[in-house]
Parts: C-alpha cells; sequence; structure tokens
C-alpha cells in the first residue's frame, strides 16, 4: 500500500495538469467551437476534454431578465427562430434575443453558425459540423457555470471562466442592465475576486469603468476586467454622446499612451490577433511586429487575442502552428482564443 504522503503528491500532481505551460494558457473560443455548434454544452464539454485552461462565455439577455450563452444579441444566425417564431422579427429583419423569455429560447433548435443567401442557409465554415443536424439548444449562464463546475468537482481540475459581456449599450437602450446581473450571478457562484479563475470581457470602455468604479464596489468584488479591442468601422460598440447613440470610436486604442490609461481599469486587453502582426511587412518566416503587445506589457497588461482558427489562416502563416508560434512565442500573449483547443494545447505541450 502507497504511504499516504507519496499518495498525496501523486494525487496533488494529477491535480495540477491541465493545458497551461510556462503561463501560457488556451481559452476555448465559444467551447471547441472548430468540431461543435458553438456555444452549446456539448461544444464546452469536448473543449474541457480537450484540455483548455478556460472556456469562453458570451452574455445576452432575454425579456425575462435572464441570462442565456450565445455570442450575437440576436437568434437568426444560430438557431430555426425565423421557422419558429416568424412574425417576432423587428423591422431589420432580425429576432432579438431580447424580445423572447429563457422558455422560448430554449425551445429552439441550435446551429452551426449561417447566412441565408438566395433563401437558403448557406454554413459560414463549410467544413464544420453540418447545419441543421442532431439536436442542440441554448442555455441559460447558470446552465454553465453548474456544467463547468461540476466538471471541476468531477476531474479535480480547476478550469476557468471567461466571461464577455455582449453590447451592453444595447441592453440599456432596452431598459436593462445586463452588467449589474452578471456580476450578481458571478457573485452567487463564487467569483468575486481577482484570484478566482475567471476574466471578465468587454469591448464597452465606458461600460468597463463602469463595473471598475461603480458596479463593483457596490457589490464589495473585484475581477480581472479585459478591455476587448476593435476597430471603429466594425460598428462594434455605441455611446450615448449629447443624448444620441453613436458609433464609439477606438482610435485611441491605437495610439501612444493608451495602454496606461487602459491599465488604470483592466488588467488585460483582448485585441483582435491580426492588431499584433504587421500583414504587410510580415510574410512567412519572418514577422513584423505592430507595438500593441509590448506596450500593453509595459503596462502590466496581460495580451489575450482572439481568435485563432484552423480553417482561416493569415497570408504571413504557412500553416496552423506558425500563428500559435507567432504568439505565443514572438508577441508573448499569455493566453489565446482559438476554435481548436486540442492544437493549441497540442502546440504547448510539444513545445520542450
Amino acid at each position: 500500500m502507497m504511504k499516504p504522503l507519496i499518495t498525496l503528491t501523486l494525487l496533488a500532481a494529477a491535480f495540477a495538469v491541465s493545458a497551461e505551460t510556462n503561463g501560457k494558457a488556451v481559452i476555448a473560443h465559444r467551447g471547441a467551437s472548430g468540431y461543435l455548434p458553438e456555444h452549446t454544452l456539448a461544444a464546452k464539454a469536448m473543449a474541457y476534454a480537450q484540455g483548455a485552461d478556460y472556456l469562453e462565455q458570451d452574455l445576452v439577455m432575454t425579456r425575462d431578465d435572464r441570462l442565456v450563452v450565445l455570442h450575437d444579441h440576436y437568434l437568426d444566425r444560430v438557431t430555426n427562430v425565423a421557422e419558429r417564431f416568424p412574425e417576432r422579427a423587428r423591422k431589420d429583419g432580425r429576432y432579438y434575443a431580447i424580445d423572447f423569455t429563457l422558455a422560448e429560447i430554449k425551445s429552439l433548435k441550435f446551429t452551426e453558425g449561417f447566412n441565408v443567401i438566395n433563401g437558403k442557409k448557406v454554413q459560414t465554415f463549410a467544413g464544420r459540423f453540418p447545419v441543421g443536424k442532431s439536436d442542440f439548444h441554448v442555455h441559460s449562464f447558470e446552465d454553465e457555470i453548474e456544467f463547468v463546475q461540476g466538471l471541476n468537482h468531477s476531474t479535480g481540475k480547476n478550469i476557468g471562466l471567461y466571461v464577455e459581456i455582449k453590447a451592453p449599450w444595447f441592453h440599456h437602450q432596452e431598459g436593462k442592465d445586463i452588467s449589474r446581473l452578471v456580476l450578481k450571478t458571478l457573485s452567487q457562484y463564487g467569483y468575486r475576486h481577482k484570484q478566482d479563475n475567471i476574466w471578465l470581457q468587454c469591448f464597452d470602455f465606458n461600460e468597463l469603468k463602469r463595473i471598475k468604479n461603480q458596479l463593483e464596489p457596490e457589490l464589495g468584488m473585484n475581477l480581472k476586467l479585459v478591455q476587448l479591442i476593435a476597430y471603429t468601422d466594425w460598428d462594434e460598440t455605441q455611446e450615448l454622446k449629447n443624448g444620441k447613440w453613436v458609433n464609439y470610436r477606438y482610435d485611441w486604442m491605437f495610439q501612444p499612451g493608451a495602454m496606461t490609461t487602459l491599465a488604470q481599469y483592466v488588467d488585460g486587453i483582448g485585441p483582435d490577433y491580426h492588431m499584433l502582426v504587421d500583414a504587410n511587412r510580415s510574410k512567412p518566416g519572418h514577422l513584423q511586429l505592430t507595438s500593441m503587445a509590448q506596450a500593453a506589457h509595459a503596462s502590466k497588461l496581460q495580451v489575450h487575442p482572439y481568435t485563432v482558427r484552423a480553417d482561416q489562416l493569415p497570408a504571413w502563416a504557412g500553416n496552423f502552428n506558425d500563428v500559435y508560434d507567432a504568439l505565443y512565442n514572438q508577441v508573448k500573449v499569455e493566453a489565446l482564443f482559438t476554435d481548436f483547443p486540442d492544437k493549441a494545447v497540442s502546440f504547448l505541450q510539444h513545445q520542450h
């Protein structure tokens, strides 16, 4: 029989094993979304089993004030809502989650992302899980937290949450305070402080300031926050100016001194990974980096870029591992988002 001390040491070593290698982490972008429909519990289970360090949750609100795990604040790209509730579209033709109850949303069939072209559903990534096949559904934020915490309990691992508050500006327009609800829900499940295994991200700088300066102090919380970075012409975020909602300008985040400003409010940045490499001056084997990551690191910010996809490589990469090598080893990011967590885990594990 093993001595108790040896047994405990072996157990501790087993529990410590995860994808995180030399301080580098893998974030499963909407789960293992390269293999299964994004944000489904099946995709999260696969990412968990593949060794991801964090599973991402994008959150939007329902009509009855519940949080659902959904990338868009509308339902028509990934569900059969147009067939089930044809009369519920808004004037722009979209079906917004905020117009449906949690029960209605859970009743929908969920699928791989698609666009409707000439009346037909055309899959966004043709090589991924076929549109309309099998049986997937939207779930609540609570469902997913309990799913991850349950797996952590049964496996002995400690895989983290990586939560994004989607379009708080839109929710404000609709009279809903999504950030407060997200924080309250996290607090109820034990995620309250920087040492807890969670990152909270948002594209909305004004909302992140509000979370840092107002909501967290009110709720006795202090989470690790991340500023997601977009280009202004993506129309990602709106802000209220002189009583009107206008497109938010991200240009200042690319200027000298921006990271010093961001570091007053957040612990990391989440740029598109293309923002970290000068594509015009880079070619396979010869990368030219932008100054963004270096500036962030100089301000003690972590850098967690999005999204590395095996089926969507940049011109400067000869293969998939070239992208991981560029980001982990040359840009020196601490973590990255990928649709293929198994490939990132394998890359990190074969580094040494």
